[in-house]
């Protein structure tokens, strides 16, 4: 066995937490390690976040050059060059990671390219893309391993060998026909991303609703959205068996309340969730302990069951969203140096990048009611506001619960155009701990969607009084 090199920080995984406490910890003096089995920067840069809105914006500019005529423009015709939409997206991708690659250099951290397995406490092996092999240990060690995408275990499923979203983000070709196993965040964008380019998708989604977490009134608008664009949508199917291959052809065999159907098509993608990166790493050797779901445990703090070692973003159970894995970042690094902070209580919002958008911030009724809140609601469709008519984008509603006594904000949905930005208002006042009333007296700029935040909140019933005891 090579000889043991010793670092003061050694971080196992470049993602968003984990690059940003190499670049940090480096440029404060400290020698750091990171080692990355293959994404520089991680999977968001690479094959998540950043790609699939580069390609759900192609998707919207072919959208909106299939509306030519409703805006006044006359094209001839249009067609949809898979080949064209992947060079956009990996020129983008190149640059990203060149721009990490450099920001590695400039801070002085020392960027591994290999795959790390543990050996003992606080010390890996690693195996180096180029044959060689050495064993790394470090004083203080982040885990930032992340998670891959979950194929269910349906018999023939594995074997028709389907896509995820890493494979789906890579097509070179249009699938004639795609098949999407699951309504969550990443099954919707991808649909309508590829039913935008011309091919004919059917989602199927075993819950009774899609975003499954999200109220019903949200569920039913996205619903409507996708038969509207010609997505056939599935709900309250189970898949009990796939035979053929991805890419070829496949049947599924499903079953719902009218008993069973078969379901054809040329491609399958299963987006229905996420497993952690934790198996066969040799964390056994470390102290580190998982939870039933194969999580790392960690205290609110971020800190394992052993000395010294760390967890942050998704490997650590945390909200699976970019932001919240530098949240992370942020928590470890300000406790590293004093601070006290912790994940607890943090006001996460989150946005599902369809078109429209789907933001939420702070509580659904949903949640609200288990529990035990009383609130009010104010709600209003999103083509009561002006601006929605100059996008000829009117589709959607936001909603604001409020507390039934007192005019604390208790979270905020909006289904609409730049619902992202309408949003990330709310969460500011939010943050802030401003009474609803500051946002609907506030003047706001006409014609912004912001300012529907005003008619939104001008019709919030009266607060009511707590009865004595």
């Amino acid at each position: 066995m090579p000889e043991t090199e010793r670092y003061e920080l050694l971080i196992v995984g470049s993602g968003e937490a984990g690059k940003y406490m190499a670049w940090t910890m480096a440029k404060a003096g400290h020698h750091t390690a990171v080692i990355e089995r293959k994404l520089v920067g991680g999977s968001c840069p690479n094959i998540a976040c950043l790609p699939s809105k580069n390609i759900i914006r192609s998707a919207k500019v072919a959208s909106f050059a299939k509306r030519a005529e409703e805006f006044g423009l006359e094209l001839r015709s249009l067609s949809v060059n898979m080949a064209g939409v992947q060079r956009r997206k990996r020129k983008m991708v190149e640059d990203l990671i060149q721009l990490h690659l450099d920001r590695y250099k400039a801070s002085g951290a020392e960027l591994i390219i290999g795959s790390a397995r543990f050996v003992g406490l606080r010390t890996v092996e690693v195996s180096l893309n180029d044959g060689r092999t050495r064993v790394i240990a470090g004083d203080r060690v982040f885990l930032n391993i992340g998670t891959h995408a979950a194929i269910p275990d349906v018999p023939g499923l594995a074997a028709s060998q389907p896509m995820t979203h890493v494979e789906a983000l890579n097509l070179d070709r249009l699938p004639e026909h795609l098949v999407v196993l699951g309504g969550g965040y990443v099954g919707l964008e991808l649909s309508q991303a590829m039913r935008r380019f011309g091919s004919r998708v059917t989602v199927i989604e075993r819950g009774p609703q899609l975003a499954g977490r999200e109220d019903g009134d949200v569920g039913g608008a996205l619903l409507e959205l996708f038969r509207d664009e010609g997505i056939e949508v599935l709900l309250g199917t189970e898949v009990h068996q796939v035979e053929g291959r991805s890419g070829q052809r496949i049947r599924l065999h499903c079953q719902d309340t009218n008993g069973e159907k078969i379901v054809e098509a040329s491609d399958l993608l299963v987006a229905s969730g996420r497993t952690p990166n934790t198996r066969g790493i040799g964390l056994d050797r470390t102290g580190v302990e998982l939870d039933g779901g194969g999580y790392i445990k960690v205290n609110d703090r971020l800190e394992t069951t052993a000395p010294h070692v760390w967890a942050m973003g998704e490997c650590a159970g945390s909200p699976k969203f970019t932001h919240v894995a530098f949240d992370d970042f942020r928590v470890v690094r300000d406790n590293l140096n004093g601070g006290n902070r912790t994940t607890k209580d943090r006001l996460v919002p989150f946005c599902i990048f369809t078109d429209p958008e789907l933001a939420r911030v702070g509580l659904n009724e949903r949640e609200a009611k288990s529990r035990g809140l009383e609130y009010r609601v104010a709600e209003m469709p999103m083509a009561a506001v002006l601006r929605t008519r100059t996008l000829s984008e009117p589709r959607g509603f936001m909603k604001m619960l409020i507390d039934a006594y007192s005019d604390h904000i208790l979270g905020f949905t909006v289904f609409g155009v730049e619902a992202s930005e309408l949003m990330s208002i709310v969460q500011t006042a939010m943050l802030g701990d401003l009474p609803y009333t500051a946002l609907r007296d506030a003047i706001l700029t006409h014609p912004t969607v912001a300012e529907g935040l005003t008619a939104l909140l001008a019709s919030v019933t009266p607060k009511a009084v707590r009865r004595a005891a």
